[in-house]
């Protein structure tokens, strides 16, 4: 494990993150915030991904005096012939979204942002996702997994979900929603030794 010359938090309660934070062997503290998603009017999607990642580093920030501390933020959204697609609200959401998806390609985009107490920075990591053709009865026997429910698009690529996508252009971290490189950089802006 790596112990950084800071104390990391991870500012979210995906498994995800946490575990591709550990796949590089950082050690860090998981806080969960709560930041309403919500996209604002005519809001393009990397600035909504921005506003979203910084909010919740900044989140976590609140009522923490160490000042060495660094602060790291994420959202992941898919998006598809210019849709935003978070994660469903219900079923009938899940399945609208998978039938989008179907046999078309798509884009996953995660933004990442490191911040201090005095200065933050962001970056947007983007990728092709190709997904297979899938059936109404593939979309109800995964729904009731409980893998599509909290997943961007409604579906996880690191998990059940895998089984649909038949080719990815970019980061597979990014698509899991947090990219290691590019998270790693923005550390090393903060001073933070990965290594």
């Amino acid at each position: 494990m790596i112990k950084p010359n800071s104390t990391i938090y991870l500012a979210s309660s995906s498994p995800q993150r946490v575990a591709l934070l550990k796949q590089i062997g950082i050690i860090f503290e998981q806080v969960n915030v709560d930041v309403p998603e919500v996209l604002g009017a005519n809001e393009a999607c990397d600035d909504y991904i921005c506003r979203l990642a910084v909010d919740k580093a900044q989140a976590a920030m609140v009522g923490r005096v160490d000042s060495d501390a660094v602060f790291i933020g994420a959202d992941t959204v898919i998006l598809i012939k210019g849709q935003i697609l978070e994660k469903p609200t219900d079923e009938l959401d899940a399945r609208n979204m998978l039938l989008q998806l179907s046999g078309k390609t798509h884009n996953v985009k995660t933004a990442v942002a490191v911040c201090n107490n005095k200065n933050c920075e962001v970056i947007v990591q983007s990728n092709q996702v190709v997904m297979g053709k899938i059936d109404n009865h593939d979309i109800t026997a995964y729904w009731q997994t409980g893998e599509p429910h909290n997943k961007a698009g409604a579906y996880g690529i690191q998990g059940i979900g895998a089984q649909f996508i038949t080719h990815i252009e970019g980061s597979y971290s990014g698509i899991m929603g947090l990219p290691i490189y590019e998270t790693v950089q923005l550390l090393k802006h903060f001073g933070v030794k990965c290594l």
